[in-house]
């Protein structure tokens, strides 16, 4: 995983390590973290194996404090803390470090509470945001920030990565549909490819009510269409006549039908983004999906 990390254009960018305030953009939300601290090693110049790199994985370097704490929420007290620390002389050498995890999580008055500091930090002080996407954060913040987007990862970077971490396993079909994000791809390999499963259930559903009301209890919601959307284009292809790009066993649908419900998933996605539950969502998504079907093969 880390030599994936270390690919990204926000790990290169750090080795000027001479910006005041910096947002990484990083569709990964599991690995965003671990990106924010390679990135802070490259800033430190910290080299592997060296005591700056092991205290900055720890979290413990003293001219490199992360904020919130690992899985929390940043909050006012967090905001209070930074800007007390941020007017302290760096300990060891002449740059002080503060990194902002899932900032796009923060809430507009936290975001609003740091709005000065990021633009005039003290001398030697940088601050470096973390943020699966711009949109939660405040056009106010965008503006006093140098914006480093991540983009997804190629499939077959991916691909090569997953089969690093987990030797043995049939890695393909995951990086396929992973959509460039490595947490989904080890997600839809988890339990013998459970989502894949799941997923093939769904598009031949008996009683769609219950079963969606059993997915919707489920946190997976990104893996979950990811399978879903990977199973409907093997059968798209496969329906095409492209079968040299179908990845696993696939569904025998009507073209009309795959290309539909593919769009039909797309849809649900952007509900389930703002907000909508999921296994109302999922049981529109069934009977959209029913529906395209039956009528292409009339």
């Amino acid at each position: 995983m880390k030599q994936l990390l270390r690919s990204t254009t926000a790990y290169r960018a750090m080795a000027q390590g001479d910006f005041r305030s910096a947002l990484v953009l990083f569709p990964d939300g599991k690995y965003l973290r671990d990106l924010l601290k390679e990135c802070a090693k490259r800033f430190f110049g910290a080299e592997d194996g060296s005591r700056v790199a092991a205290l900055i994985d720890g979290e413990n370097f003293s001219d490199c404090l992360f904020f919130p704490e690992a899985g929390g929420k940043l909050n006012v007290e967090d905001c209070e803390r930074i800007v007390e620390e941020s007017l302290l002389a760096p300990v060891e050498g002449t740059k002080k470090l503060f990194v902002l995890d899932a900032f796009g999580a923060a809430s507009a008055l936290v975001q609003n509470k740091l709005l000065k500091i990021l633009e005039e930090p003290p001398a030697g002080v940088s601050f470096l945001l973390g943020a699966e996407s711009e949109f939660p954060v405040l056009p106010t913040v965008l503006s006093r920030t140098v914006k480093i987007m991540v983009p997804p990862f190629s499939e077959e970077e991916i691909e090569r990565a997953l089969a690093r971490k987990y030797p043995g396993e049939d890695v393909a079909r995951a990086a396929g549909a992973s959509g460039g994000i490595f947490s989904v791809g080890e997600s839809l390999l988890a339990d013998g490819g459970e989502e894949f499963s799941l997923a093939r259930r769904f598009l031949f559903l008996e009683n769609p009510e219950l079963f969606c009301r059993e997915l919707g209890e489920r946190k997976e919601k990104r893996e979950f269409f990811a399978a879903l959307k990977s199973l409907l284009r093997d059968a798209m292809m496969q329906a095409a006549g492209q079968t040299e790009y179908v990845r696993s066993e696939s569904p025998v649908w009507p073209l009309g039908a795959a290309i539909a419900s593919l769009e039909l998933v797309g849809e649900a996605e952007k509900q389930i983004q703002f907000n909508a539950n999921f296994a109302s969502c999922l049981y529109a998504l069934a009977l959209g999906i029913k529906e395209e079907k039956e009528k292409w093969q009339r």
